[in-house]
Order: C-alpha cells, then structure tokens, then sequence
C-alpha cells in the first residue's frame, strides 16, 4: 500500500508551467517541435503559449510581452522566448531568475531588459550547451529555440537539473535599448511607446496612472498629446480623458488607462495606429500635458 501510494504521489506530482513566446509564427511546424521536445522530457509539463506573433527580430517587443504578462504567472513558472535574429552568433544563452522567482530562457538580446528592471535579477546563468542541448542536434545551427531553449527550459522545469546545473553564473546585468523612461518635466509628461495594442490598433504607452495624476486631469477633460518619432511629429491635439471607449461617439479619438494602468489612446471602434500611421519601439515617444485648446489634428499622408 505503501509503495503503490508513493507511486501514485510521484506520478501526480505538479510540475511548474512552461510559457513560450516566438517570432516564429503558427504557419509551419517550429512551435510543436519546441512543444515535442518539452513534452518529451516530462509529459505532465503544463505548456502554454504566451505569443507567436511577435514581429520578426523583433526583441523589443518580445521584451515587452513579457513585462505584460509574467508578473500574472506563479513563481517557478519557465518562459522559453526565442526572438533570435542572432541565432547562431556569438550573442549569449541565458536563463534569468527573476527575485519573484520567475526563470527566462532565452537569448540575452534585449529580451530580459523589462522583467530584469520590474521583478529584479536573482540571478543570471550562461547555458552550457555542453550538457544543456539535445541530444546529436551539435549540427544544427539555426534551430536553438528546439535544440537547447525548449530543452533547457523543460529540463528546469521538470526538475531534471537545477538552476545551478543550467552553467555558469553570470554578473547581474542584460542587454538594453536606450529609450524615453517616463518624466515629469514641469507641467508635462513624456514617455515612450513600447507597443501597440496590435488587434485594435490603441496606442500603449510607458506612462503610469500614478504619475499622469501629477497632471491632476480629471475624467472628462482635455489632454494634449504629442506623438513623435525621433523628432518627426506624427499627431498633435486634444483628446478626452475617459474611463472607457464607448464614451465618446463612434470614430472619435480618445485617452483611457489600459489593463496595464499605463496611458493610451484610442480611436473608438477605429484603429488609432492606422488612422495617424503611428508604430512602436524605442524612437518611438508620447508628450502629455493639460490642453491648450489645440484641437485640430489630421491624419499624415
């Protein structure tokens, strides 16, 4: 009864989730050969997906989603990002805990900069492909988000090795781009645009609720927004602060807090990002302050 019930115990035995994140798209078979070999390694692994639609080489982007989205998983939770225009290359193979526990496999590309800055860095080992890579994959140069992010990553997971045997440890520092961090200067503030609300087109800003109440902007009132990239103006004027979109009529410009509780602008039942061609990324930056009454803006041809 004993050995039947330890048995039992061991098989059931909860294993930490692991989360993908890639550029790599669903149209060909490269996430389910991720996915085989994790489930190959531990069956009871829980594999989820947090993206595969991050935009190619994009690793400002796949920096971001994970900011959005880590701190909701548990700790020990293992995410596997491959944005790796650098596969192959010299750039390093890294899995970073986070201090709310939190393990990210992936290159150190620009990858970890927000969850580095927002949970903390515990600690930064390099992979050893030496132990840490699939089995007679050595050939295969451009395919490591399989042959050694999936396997390190459910490897950890599954408590096939520990942190300390992913390799050596690494000084507490990652890849960053240089970008406008949120700012208040006198009565204005400025940010940058991470990333773009890419199904309905909203702008998602850098700016928290807690400093746009430095603007103290009620619901209902004006703000003035500027959007540049680098130094080019690509939309300028007045729009309303509201709770939600369906506040102002239908086609209308509008400012909201997102999910995030960061300041963005939309266009109900209309992408603002079309209308006025406005993308994301670190040259991409957001002006704020109380409204001048400059209301007038038009799309830039």
């Amino acid at each position: 009864m004993f050995i039947t019930l330890a048995i039992i115990t061991s098989c059931s035995q909860k294993k930490n989730a692991v989360v993908f994140q890639t550029d790599f798209g669903l149209k060909d078979g490269a996430v389910s050969e991720m996915k085989a070999i994790a489930f190959g390694i531990d069956s009871r692994l829980a594999l989820y997906d947090l993206t595969h639609e991050i935009p190619v080489y994009n690793t400002w982007e796949a920096a971001y989603r994970l900011l959005q989205t880590a701190v909701y998983w548990p700790a020990g939770t293992v995410f596997v990002s491959v944005v790796d225009p650098g596969v192959g290359t010299m750039r390093r193979s890294v899995v970073m805990r986070s201090k709310t526990g939190h393990y990210f496999v992936t290159p150190d590309n620009g990858t970890l900069q927000f969850v580095a800055t927002s949970l903390g860095i515990d600690e930064i080992r390099e992979i050893d492909e030496k132990t840490n890579r699939r089995d007679n994959s050595s050939h295969s140069y451009t395919f490591h988000g399989r042959d050694v992010y999936a396997f390190t990553g459910a490897r950890l997971a599954a408590g096939v090795i520990s942190f300390e045997e992913v390799g050596r440890r690494l000084p507490d520092s990652v890849v960053s781009f240089s970008f406008q961090e949120p700012s208040l200067q006198g009565d204005s503030i400025l940010g940058n645009i991470p990333v773009l609300d890419p199904q309905f087109g909203n702008i998602w800003t850098n700016i928290p609720d807690s400093l746009f109440k430095k603007l103290n902007l009620k619901v209902g009132e004006d703000v003035m927004v500027t959007i540049l990239i680098d130094t080019s103006i690509m939309f300028q004027g007045t729009v309303p602060m509201v709770n939600t979109f369906g506040e102002v009529p239908q086609g209308t410009p509008l400012a909201y807090m997102n999910s995030l509780m960061n300041f963005s602008l939309a266009i109900n039942e209309a992408s603002f990002a079309d209308s006025f061609k406005i993308a994301s990324g670190p040259l991409w930056n957001v002006h704020i302050s109380r409204s001048s009454k400059f209301n007038t803006f038009a799309p830039r041809p």
